[in-house]
């Protein structure tokens, strides 16, 4: 009777689980519909904020030129780019100061660049962005990396999700672009795809625990509620504890962008061993967040995948364990046409391809959560990141 339980028991908890996300998902894709249409109402009858775009630069000269272009574009009066050239050996400083040079001679923005010397860490990123903030003077606060491009109309479709007052944060969708053609390249646009889709079904039931930092806008006020950012405690993923410190520590609302019109494309890593090591990272900080309804949530969702995946091998002997198996593959195939039928737009069309990224998701989420449990040290930009509690 137990056992019986226990495999029924988890498959139903697991695919409602995932029913629940889904409902979450529909709601939030809903409210974000009705919010920018709104957003854009009232930034055409009243003053526009003042916008400070964040940018955290790191010998990204190879990566760079897409984003300095996308932002030469970028319509939205009086806004204010902060890059933060953390310690660049290579030409990003110059590519920084020409395009200084090129904003100075007509284009309608200020451009700041800070350089760092050194970084104590212990996470170089989180304190380059803290650098970023202090130098800010903007009201709103949006958040990119340098190995990104955004739309033209990027800044003032963040801004129209921030005129609602008791909104804190919002986060905006990250694709990745296909860097050629394969298994290893489009599964790394169906992943981020994915966690995209977990993120705004958890929002949209009121528990986000993670986020995109390099398409995040934030109110000031907020920062100004929780204490300062450098109360947010260190973490391999900056912008998830961001986001759950905001939502554990203010009143402030926390909402996910669902709108084609704000979508951000970055650059995919070309190898399976820089992959894994950013993927890694990006499940170490939700497997070991400082918060604890985040470290809950993600940890019950891997170790439950894992639990799926590690029992088909051992269906051979226990069949009977294939509820477990049963219900990660339903739910994937959930996660599957919702992902297409929402993000589908910027993602590869690749048709029947995708029914292999079902079934690798739930595997390669598995590898992720065993190797984080082994304690595997991640890196950014080849440095070892710290600051993971030990528990």
């Amino acid at each position: 009777m137990a056992y019986n339980i226990f495999r029924f028991g988890f498959a139903a908890i697991f695919v409602g689980l995932h029913c629940a996300l889904m409902i979450g998902l529909f709601l939030e894709w809903r409210r974000d519909k009705r919010t920018c249409q709104k957003g854009f109402h009232r930034l055409s009858a009243s003053p526009l904020p003042h916008v400070s775009v964040i940018i955290p630069v790191h010998n990204e000269c190879l990566r760079m030129e897409n984003l300095l272009k996308s932002l030469a574009l970028q319509e939205y009066p009086g806004v204010e780019y902060i890059f933060i050239d953390d310690r660049s050996s290579d030409e990003s400083p110059r590519m920084l100061r020409d395009f200084a040079a090129t904003c100075a001679k007509g284009i309608p923005c200020k451009v700041r660049i800070i350089t760092l010397q050194e970084n104590p860490g212990p996470n170089h990123k989180q304190y380059a962005l803290g650098q970023g903030i202090e130098t800010a003077s903007g009201e709103l606060l949006l958040f990119t990396d340098a190995d990104c491009e955004a739309p033209q109309g990027w800044i003032f479709s963040m801004v129209a999700r921030m005129t609602d007052e008791q909104t804190g944060i919002a986060i905006g969708p990250v694709f990745k672009r296909p860097g050629a053609g394969g298994f290893f390249h489009l599964y790394q646009c169906f992943d981020h795809a994915i966690r995209y889709l977990y993120l705004a079904g958890s929002t949209g039931l009121g528990t986000p625990g993670g986020g995109f930092g390099n398409n995040l806008i934030l109110r000031r006020e907020v920062l100004q509620a929780i204490g300062g950012y450098d109360t947010i405690p260190a973490s391999p993923t900056e912008d998830a504890a961001l986001i759950s410190h905001v939502r554990s520590h203010s009143a402030y609302k926390i909402r996910s962008v669902c709108g084609k019109d704000a979508h951000v494309i970055t650059t995919g890593e070309q190898s399976w061993k820089d992959f894994i090591n950013q993927t890694l990272r990006w499940n170490n900080g939700g497997l070991f967040s400082p918060d604890p309804v985040t470290r809950f949530n993600f940890r019950f969702l891997m170790i439950a995948i894992s639990m799926g995946i590690i029992a088909i091998p051992v269906l051979v002997v226990f069949p009977s364990l294939w509820p477990l198996s049963a219900a990660v593959l339903l739910a994937m195939t959930g996660n599957t046409i919702a992902t297409l039928r929402l993000f589908g737009a910027s993602l590869p069309k690749a048709g029947a391809a995708y029914l292999v990224q079902m079934v690798f998701t739930p595997l390669y989420f598995t590898v992720l959560t065993v190797l984080g449990f082994c304690r595997i040290t991640v890196h950014w930009k080849g440095t070892p990141i710290t600051g993971r509690p030990r528990g």
